[in-house]
């Protein structure tokens, strides 16, 4: 990375994006769309300045959290289907008619009244159904209290189910025993609730872990997420294997350097004391730009190629390394936070948390450069 003009910048490759939905479309069998999940910003990732891309890429389908990022994936000129895979308040249904997303319906109350925000409006509306296999979160139930419920839901003339779908709660596990029952369950609900005469579209299970590892769910189409960015969603061990490039890097640099004898406390709380005359380096990123403070004493920057520990408490602005095993590090020069080397992973196992917190907490007020 060449020297910063600015405090920090976090640098997305659009390059290894492409690389990343091609070998996830390799993966898949014929006929069977990706769904580009965008939640979170795309995952800090930044959703209306990567979907140029993936629109490129030939991505048919997308997903957020909430309606205001589907908005936003419209502001972008995404005419593509926008799913919103959480809830919405009743008073804001009519976002989802103003910019065309298609919402989880996982209630009867919310779809009639839906339908008729729709008829009112003049619009036959796109609606997914939700079947709860065993996340225990939003869904109908799989059994057969719900197929009544999902047929009166079909014949709201203003509301068109275009999809179905369930989320897996451990498809990352190796056995498989967890994702193969909520499969079955999925699977045996849809099939009773199509002979109940309700069409279902498209059939949507697969999340990224079981992209990797479970290719007997992908049905119609896949809800490509973590994949998607590089991150992890399986056993670390296997992962090296997957030829999945993390896009994300972020880079600072050096504020000050200066020399401290034997003794001397850093940060607050004195909770590091140095244990030799040591050269610090004073790094301008902190716990307000997604610098966890957990990272205090533990984490480790790279500068001039070489690692330098973090030693003292990590400040909402500021932190500081030793860089006395380095030669000549001085003001401005760059510093590696995260990179494929000083990976999301690394970061997250050494957090004791997932890949998504760290790349969903990078603030707003860190850059995002894309290439």
């Amino acid at each position: 990375m060449e020297k910063l003009n600015q405090r920090t910048v976090a640098v997305v490759n659009l390059s290894l994006l492409e690389h990343n939905v091609k070998n996830i479309r390799s993966r898949l069998n014929g006929g069977v769309e990706i769904m580009a999940v965008l939640k979170g910003d795309g995952y800090g990732h930044g959703e209306k300045e990567i979907y140029p891309t993936l629109k490129k890429c030939g991505v048919e389908k997308y997903a957020v959290a909430v309606w205001e990022e589907g908005a936003s994936l419209r502001e972008a000129g995404a005419d593509e289907p926008i799913l919103l895979l959480g809830d919405i308040f009743d008073d804001q249904l009519d976002k989802l008619i103003e910019h065309n997303l298609t919402p989880t319906i996982f209630s009867a109350d919310t779809a009639e009244k839906l339908n008729r925000l729709a008829k009112k409006n003049g619009v036959v509306q796109p609606i997914n159904i939700k079947i709860d296999t065993g996340m225990s979160r939003i869904g109908f139930p799989a059994d057969d209290s719900s197929i009544p419920i999902i047929s009166r839901i079909n014949e709201m003339e203003n509301l068109k189910i275009t999809g179905a779908f369930t989320h897996f709660s451990r498809a990352d596990e190796k056995d498989g025993k967890s994702a193969k029952k909520q499969l079955d369950l999925f699977l045996k609900i849809i099939d009773k609730i199509e002979r109940a005469g309700v069409k279902i579209p498209c059939r949507h299970v697969a999340n990224s872990p079981a992209i990797l590892l479970r290719p007997e769910t992908q049905l119609d189409a896949v809800r490509a997420g973590d994949v998607l960015y590089g991150l992890c969603p399986i056993d670390e061990k296997d992962w090296g294997r997957e030829n999945l490039r993390q896009i994300i890097s972020w880079y600072t640099y050096v504020v000050m350097v200066k020399e401290v004898p034997k003794g001397t406390e850093v940060g607050y709380g004195g909770t590091y004391i140095t244990n030799r005359p040591t050269k610090i380096a004073t790094i301008p990123v902190g716990f307000a730009d997604g610098y966890s403070r957990r990272l205090s004493n533990k984490g480790k920057v790279v500068i001039n190629g070489k690692y330098a520990p973090i030693i003292g408490r990590i400040c909402m602005d500021q932190f500081m390394v030793d860089v006395t095993e380095i030669e000549d590090v001085r003001r401005g020069d760059t510093v590696t936070l995260l990179d494929e080397n000083l990976s999301v992973l690394w970061m997250a196992d050494l957090l004791e948390t997932n890949v998504d917190e760290i790349v969903c907490g990078i603030s707003k007020r860190v850059p995002r450069i894309y290439k």
